[in-house]
């Protein structure tokens, strides 16, 4: 998966955004103004994921290239490395838990207010 690819997979889940809050570098995606996921959209050597702590270590023991989330709560998040060993399949089912993950956070106003 590229940048792009895994952009537009991002934008079509119901209320994401993107934007770059950090550094003109560093691209984050936000459903109702709470991160999911972020990478460097120059080098896209890894993204950071939302994970639920207790699959989190799962993922991590069970794939080389699944490590605690840099500059992240390592519990709650996890670097997944874009070197290709991931099938694609499985590394969109990761971002789509990682924002269903988000979406479960929400209060039910917030959701109301994001649309979803």
């Amino acid at each position: 998966m590229n940048i792009e690819t895994f952009r537009e997979f991002c934008l079509k889940l119901p209320a994401v955004t993107e934007s770059f809050p950090f550094d003109n570098k560093t691209l984050v995606f936000k459903v109702a103004g709470k991160m999911f996921a972020l990478c460097d959209v120059d080098s896209f050597e890894g993204v950071n994921l939302k994970c639920d702590p207790d699959m989190a270590l799962e993922l991590r023991e069970t794939y080389s290239a699944v490590r605690p989330g840099y500059h992240m709560s390592k519990k709650h998040w996890n670097t997944v490395n874009m070197d290709g060993s991931i099938p694609p399949k499985l590394f969109q089912e990761w971002v789509l838990n990682s924002y269903h993950l988000v979406i479960k956070g929400l209060t039910k106003k917030q959701r109301m207010d994001a649309g979803i």
